[in-house]
């Protein structure tokens, strides 16, 4: 019987990324059906994004992943999107079809089950954004989609913000509206659940957080961070010393995953394992 050793390519471009753990979780799900796949993680910088993907034809890697700053430059190399990574403008999963490279966005969909893991249903709330990214393009898709009766976008570069919010408006159900952010930013009072769609607090600079008057976060918030390294997040340490529910950027980092493994592989992930692999690489108790 022949046997093959050639193993299938996936991983992540992106910049920083010596400490995103996703490698981690995909290679230990991998092992756990016994696929022989392999995740590798790639720091691709600024102005080298035409190249890598280039490689990723000539190595026939079965996919990657896109982070920080790529997500929304990859879409000019790709040869179809799925109609979220259309609507949200951003792809941050690319798929290998014999040499065909297709985009979706699975940053919005593994948020918003996070949401409803930690038992927040985002219908008919006020969402206030951080941010107007990629990562905060896919969240407010999704959650407008989910049924969020209005969403507040901040952001320091007007032009953005307002695209974001046109995009919400025109394509979606909920009432989308812009608020500067000029200095310390105020969190509107009736904010349902508060999003920080930035990467203000990723790891090397976890004593970083997002310029806001604090003391506008209310108990009755839901606060979230795309944040997962460090997860305990400066910021989500002020909103929890304020008494707001508090969620962490693990549970969207382990859904997003499961979502990538399946696009990839065909199978279903052990969405169980990968958040113990999770836990484990941040120390975190059961």
């Amino acid at each position: 019987m022949e046997k093959s050793y050639r193993a299938e390519l996936v991983g992540v471009f992106g910049d920083p990324i010596d400490e995103n753990p996703t490698g981690v979780v995909e290679e230990a799900a991998f092992a756990a059906l016994g696929l022989n796949y392999r995740y590798i993680t790639v720091r691709v910088q600024r102005g080298e994004l035409a190249a890598a993907v280039q490689g990723l034809r000539a190595f026939h890697m079965r996919g990657i992943n896109l982070t920080i700053p790529h997500k929304v430059e990859v879409l000019q190399y790709l040869d179809s999107l799925s109609e979220a990574a259309q609507l949200c403008g951003a792809v941050n999963v690319v798929v290998n079809e014999d040499g065909q490279l297709w985009g979706d966005n699975t940053d919005g969909k593994g948020y918003l089950k996070s949401l409803v893991d930690a038992g927040v249903d985002p219908a008919g709330k006020h969402v206030t954004l951080l941010g107007a990214g990629g990562a905060a393009r896919a969240i407010g898709v999704e959650l407008a989609l989910a049924g969020a009766s209005k969403i507040t976008v901040v952001n320091r570069d007007r032009a953005r913000g307002e695209e974001l919010v046109q995009l919400l408006n025109d394509k979606t159900q909920a009432e989308a509206v812009y608020l500067p952010w000029d200095g310390a930013a105020a969190v509107p009072e009736d904010t349902d659940i508060l999003s920080n769609a930035t990467s203000v607090g990723l790891y090397p600079h976890v004593e970083q957080k997002p310029d806001l008057q604090y003391d506008t976060i209310r108990p009755h918030m839901v606060v979230t961070d795309v944040i997962f390294n460090d997860p305990n997040s400066r910021f989500l340490q002020e909103a929890a010393q304020r008494g707001a529910k508090t969620i962490n950027g693990l549970g969207m980092l382990a859904n997003q995953a499961a979502l990538n493994f399946r696009l990839w592989t065909g199978r279903e992930a052990p969405v169980s394992l990968m958040e113990e692999v999770l836990r484990r690489e941040f120390h975190l108790a059961e």
